[in-house]
Order: structure tokens, then sequence, then C-alpha cells
């Protein structure tokens, strides 16, 4: 999948502390979801389709990817 990243405004949560180990996220105008690492910010990024994203934060929300205890 190619996608133009050039223009990509990233963000973090605003939960996210200063220094921690985050990732930044851009929607991007083609409809794709950017994932990098916030510390690697010229380093390689994922590229969701919009189902993909909705899929993958319903996941989360749900606790479906939580690591068991």
């Amino acid at each position: 999948m190619n996608g133009d990243l050039s223009g990509a405004r990233w963000f973090k949560s605003s939960r996210s502390e200063t220094g921690s180990q985050c990732v930044e996220v851009a929607f991007l105008d083609s409809g794709m979801v950017g994932i990098r690492d916030s510390k690697n910010s010229t380093g390689p990024a994922l590229m969701f389709a919009p189902g993909e994203w909705d899929a993958f934060t319903a996941g989360v929300v749900s606790g479906e990817l939580d690591s068991p205890a």
C-alpha cells in the first residue's frame, strides 16, 4: 500500500505523558489512518483502511485486546 505521509498532521493522545512510550496517529486525506512511533518520527509508519482502524479501536474500547491477568 502506497501512501503519501508528507502532509500528515500527527497527534498523540491528550492523556500521553511527555517522554513516555507513545504512538502518533494521522487521519489522511485518502481516508487511511497512519500510525507511527512518537520517538521515531522519521521511521516507518503503518497505514490502515478506515474499517480496519474502526475494528481496532472498537477492540481497544471493549477490552478485547487486553492482556490476560
